[in-house]
């Protein structure tokens, strides 16, 4: 990520600092200073995205091929800042550059490669006016700056509103989501590799629901990407 001159004189007038320890950033950070970057939780799994424990979640739902999650997430810890920002705090450059932070990464590994195009998990108008975006669409947005793959927004829509799931059994998880996605461009997905991307996945009730919907579609094979992995 290369930085500008401007971006420069910018940080001089306002400086920028770490999510995490709210340090001051370096002119070649983005998002996270070197020293949080070293100690975040990666998870392995863009090494071995066809086989992990994440994975396993979606074995038997859907056509999945690939799937990871950049870091593992723990509620209320340090680094679930950054992800509270984005999706509580208005905060939506937040989702970019996660989402390029996560692309540079998996791209090491090729995990890109043979996908298609990105689809991020669509919230419903009420959730998207309340919060003016969509996060997960922010992170999908880094993404595609890194990898050049098109975003697919409009392939599959969130049909009604969802409680939170924040503090539900993972029989609750599955029915809130149950039936909440409607496919409304099979054409357009047709016989593709899509990615969906979603922002912290626990149970994948929520990614099962949305790529069974978008499995309607002739064809379709399924990857996964999340910011973080929450393990029960």
């Amino acid at each position: 990520m290369r930085t500008s001159l401007l971006s420069e004189f910018l940080d001089l007038l306002s400086p920028r600092v770490c999510t995490i320890c709210e340090r001051r950033l370096a002119a070649d950070e983005p998002l996270i200073c070197s020293r949080c970057m070293s100690e975040l939780p990666v998870t392995p799994y863009c090494e071995s995205p066809y086989d992990n424990w994440m994975a396993r979640l979606f074995w038997g739902q859907f056509p999945v091929e690939k799937v990871s999650a950049w870091i593992f997430f723990r509620p209320h810890s340090v680094t679930s800042k950054m992800i509270y920002d984005l999706k509580y705090h208005g905060q939506s450059e937040t989702g970019e550059w996660i989402g390029q932070l996560m692309a540079i990464r998996h791209q090491a590994y090729g995990f890109f490669d043979g996908i298609d195009a990105i689809v991020p998990v669509p919230i419903t108008r009420r959730r998207l006016w309340e919060r003016g975006y969509n996060q997960s669409e922010q992170v999908a947005r880094g993404i595609s700056f890194e990898t050049h793959l098109p975003i697919y927004n409009k392939v599959v829509r969130r049909k009604h509103f969802s409680q939170s799931q924040t503090h539900q059994t993972a029989m609750e998880r599955r029915t809130n989501v149950e039936d909440a996605f409607m496919l409304v461009d099979a054409e357009k997905i047709k016989g593709k590799h899509l990615l969906i991307v979603d922002d912290v996945i626990t149970t994948g009730a929520t990614v099962i629901s949305c790529a069974q919907e978008l499995a309607k579609a002739e064809g379709v094979r399924i990857s996964v990407l999340s910011i973080g992995l929450t393990k029960e």
